[in-house]
């Protein structure tokens, strides 16, 4: 099979890209091997057969439970197992949330995400999760949680509560993941995706890189990913951020950042259909370099100063490099809305 030439690896049918479920990494592989221009050239055909490529989704992410996690995520600052800077707290009032959805809204975020540190949540705090998403729903936002592993019968409460997506990263290739997570199994996040799929919940599925895994874990995980029963409608891939006392930092190498791009451009390849998103770690890349990886396929980012307990950029920077780049997003909506004689009087 040529790869190297026009949209060989996939079929179009009605100018659309069909995912594929069946990659291997040796086509994974050889994508990655292509010349850079002919692999972007690639990625940006296949995302304009899903995807408006002048636009970029925005979300927005709140930690309501911060740190205690019993889990011993080797890259997390919120894990109990390590001494960090990261001091653990209780789950955060209905109305603190909401009033940051709020302002996630008025900032430019079409999706709100909220992150519990818990390895998997208890019913009574569900019950309060469940309110907390009812009302960003009736927002007008996107609804996304990560609380980490669910039962079916958790799905679907969270499901008719009014979540659109839950959030369950496969983090690594299954070849690294037991090098930096020993309490939860790769499987035990597989059954976790299935049972939001069966409640009917869309899924937000990544990991993370520059932990000291290869490149051949990179693609591992994005064929794991490629070959899910459906694709996740949310790939977030998130660069690798140093944490004050956690296992990582010892294998921890920042990717190049063209061979970031490239990794972005095969997840594009592989999940047409899929919003990739730049998450995590963004505070080290430069313009550019964000400016190839949306060339590359990346239509999405997190906005807001704060990712959990990461640092980001700040959210006027972002509106201002998508301006340069002459891409659309919520920011205008919001600018247009601030501008507008009528918005101004019913505010």
């Amino acid at each position: 099979m040529n790869i190297s030439m026009g949209i060989s690896s996939l079929s179009v049918v009605n100018g659309s890209a069909l995912p594929r479920h069946n990659w291997t990494r040796e086509e994974a592989q050889a994508l990655y091997d292509l010349p850079f221009p002919d692999l972007v050239f690639q990625a940006q055909s296949i995302h304009r057969t899903s995807f408006d490529p002048n636009h970029v989704e925005t979300a927005s992410l709140l930690s309501i439970k911060t740190g205690g996690c019993a889990e011993d995520c080797g890259y997390c600052s919120q894990s109990a197992h390590y001494k960090t800077d990261v001091k653990a707290t209780k789950l955060m009032a209905h109305d603190d949330v909401v009033a940051t959805a709020r302002r996630a809204k008025e900032s430019g975020a079409g999706r709100f995400c909220m992150a519990a540190a818990w390895r998997n949540p208890k019913e009574k705090d569900l019950e309060r999760i469940c309110h907390m998403v009812s009302a960003v729903k009736e927002l007008g936002m996107e609804t996304c949680a990560t609380l980490g592993m669910l039962t079916r019968e958790q799905a679907d409460k969270l499901r008719a509560a009014g979540l659109d997506f839950y959030n369950h990263n496969v983090d690594t290739s299954p070849e690294f993941y037991g090098k930096i997570i020993t309490t939860r199994t790769l499987q035990d996040r597989i059954e976790t995706l299935a049972h939001a799929r069966e409640s009917g919940l869309k899924v937000c599925c990544g990991g993370i890189v520059g932990m000291g895994e290869q490149v051949e874990d990179r693609l591992g995980m994005l064929v794991l990913l490629a070959n899910l029963a459906e694709h996740p409608e949310s790939v977030p891939i998130n660069q690798w951020n140093e944490v004050k006392g956690v296992p990582v930092n010892a294998t921890a190498e920042a990717p190049d950042p063209i061979a970031f791009v490239r990794m972005i451009a095969v997840a594009r390849i592989m999940m047409p259909k899929s919003v990739v998103r730049l998450s995590a770690g963004r505070q080290y890349m430069s313009d550019e370099m964000q400016a190839l990886c949306m060339l590359a396929g990346a239509n999405s980012i997190f906005i807001g100063d704060v990712l959990l307990t990461t640092k980001n950029p700040q959210t006027t920077k972002d509106a201002a490099l998508l301006e340069r780049l002459g891409m659309t997003s919520r920011f205008d909506e919001v600018a247009t809305d601030k501008a507008s004689p009528v918005s101004s009087r019913a505010i």
